[in-house]
């Protein structure tokens, strides 16, 4: 059954006007862009490796030079003052900064930050820094990566590095973007970096991804101003039962702790939940979790960026059921420790190129939801957008109506759960730029304008325009 609600947000009618002051934005990823993976040096991360590594990524991509834009700072910035965007969320190559994940930063690595951050404000557009998109120093993978405590240490050590460079001027702060793609696809079920395939293994390093936060948090308030913003990008997974079966509420019940609670409940309520422990009792019995960790891990934030392209549905199952990688990869292992008896289902709809279905509701419980369980605390969605199949042509126009529907539709489900409530500050729209989609290189095209990768030339699509509109005047217009 379709709620008023869920049938608002779905199919918005009339214009919409966000609250005075809402953000709007768009957000990159450091290694889907930047290239230039062995300049002024910088060394391998655990991306370089996967996507270097036969077999790991589609046609054998790699991000050695992805957009170029390490090369191209000054003209995406130019594109989106163009735009008119109010904000820039980007991250930080860590590998780029402190190649080993030790020691002294590289200068020359920071100066790139201080120009792309000068560059911004220049234009009027603030900056959003993200300290950590996935690209883990491949030295302190060999050293044991995410599943070793000691990487929770350098990562806040890093953190006090960039803080000191660039906390004069960026005033705010996210530590990790999507732990749980960091753990379970790049511990558990392989498909992304570093590829392993140990269920123990991916506890443990969401665990110290967990410290790793606190610890960063920590690290960023010694350094930066009282009026700094600090926060976290979760990539809450909005999970709906198949039927209404109790067994099938129990399969969302398993699913909710292992892709959100076993983040929020440390970093929001200080805390993990018994029920997960109980659930993965028979791999680990978390000694890892040291005495004095949730008092470090649970630190307050300023927001909560909340990720969301595509509810979950699951159902109980006999044990053979097919596991989910949550679309970024086939893989014989589950990125699922202790939920062998839960099977994922595609939400009905129609989908993204990325066979992702196309569902606004979702964002809208999703949101209410978080509104109920952390009151207080403000949300900004840090990514929304989708994948299809764009093309330039003849006249050099990409023509994307497809994504302006789906945001159109997912703005309006974000308007709604601000009037029933929710404290949503602004929305992000993935991606700015077409760029490497993981393990499926570049066949994927997620961005608001069109990259022409033979010759890095840019093309805002018609969504970027249409978007662009959205972001001047704070209007969503009807359909």
């Amino acid at each position: 059954m379709v709620t008023a609600a869920q049938q608002t947000a779905s199919a918005p009618d009339a214009p919409r006007t966000f609250p005075k002051g809402f953000l709007w934005g768009s957000a990159t990823a450091a290694y889907q862009i930047e290239g230039a993976a062995g300049e002024d040096g910088r060394t391998p991360s655990i991306w370089d490796t996967y996507a270097r590594t036969p077999g790991r990524v589609r046609n054998g991509d790699t991000g050695d030079i992805a957009t170029d834009h390490y090369h191209r700072r000054s003209e995406d910035v130019a594109l989106m003052a163009e735009l008119g965007l109010g904000a820039y969320r980007f991250s930080l190559a860590w590998p780029r900064i402190q190649p080993t994940g030790r020691g002294p930063a590289v200068q020359k690595g920071l100066d790139f930050y201080r120009r792309l951050v000068d560059e911004l404000l220049e234009k009027g557009i603030k900056p959003v820094a993200t300290l950590y998109h996935w690209d883990l120093p491949q030295e302190l993978e060999d050293a044991g990566g995410w599943p070793e405590r000691a990487t929770a240490e350098r990562f806040a050590e890093y953190a006090a590095l960039a803080a000191d460079a660039l906390g004069d001027r960026v005033k705010t702060w996210t530590t990790l973007n999507e732990p749980w793609c960091s753990a379970f696809l790049g511990y558990g079920s392989g498909v992304h970096a570093p590829g392993r395939t140990d269920p123990v293994a991916a506890l443990r390093a969401a665990h110290h991804l967990n410290l790793g936060h606190g610890l960063a948090v920590q690290a960023l308030r010694d350094r930066l101003r009282a009026d700094a913003q600090v926060s976290v990008t979760l990539n809450i997974h909005h999970v709906r039962p198949l039927t209404a079966t109790d067994g099938d509420a129990d399969a969302v019940r398993r699913i909710d702790a292992l892709a959100n609670r076993v983040f929020t409940g440390p970093m929001l309520n200080g805390a993990y939940p018994e029920d997960l422990f109980k659930d993965t009792a028979e791999l680990t019995d978390w000694a890892f979790v040291q005495d004095g960790d949730l008092s470090r891990i649970h630190q307050p934030l300023d927001f909560l960026g909340v990720n969301y392209y595509s509810p979950t549905v699951v159902s109980e199952s006999d044990g053979r059921g097919t596991h989910s990688s949550d679309g970024h990869g086939n893989s014989p292992h589950s990125p699922w420790p202790g939920a062998d008896r839960v099977a994922f289902h595609q939400p009905p709809g129609d989908t993204t190129a990325m066979g992702w279905a196309i569902d606004p509701s979702g964002l809208y419980d999703l949101l209410r939801r978080l509104a109920s369980d952390f009151p207080g605390l403000p949300l900004v969605i840090t990514e929304n957008g989708a994948a299809f199949d764009d093309y330039a042509d003849p006249a050099g126009q990409v023509n994307d109506p497809a994504r302006i529907a789906y945001v159109r539709g997912h703005l309006a489900a974000v308007h709604q759960a601000i009037l029933d409530g929710a404290d949503v500050r602004g929305y992000f729209l993935w991606s700015l730029l077409d760029n490497f989609e993981w393990a499926h290189g570049y066949s994927k095209r997620f961005g608001a304008v069109y990259v022409d990768y033979p010759t890095g030339t840019r093309i805002p699509k018609a969504s970027a325009r249409w978007y662009s509109e959205v972001a001047r005047t704070g209007v969503l217009p009807g359909a």
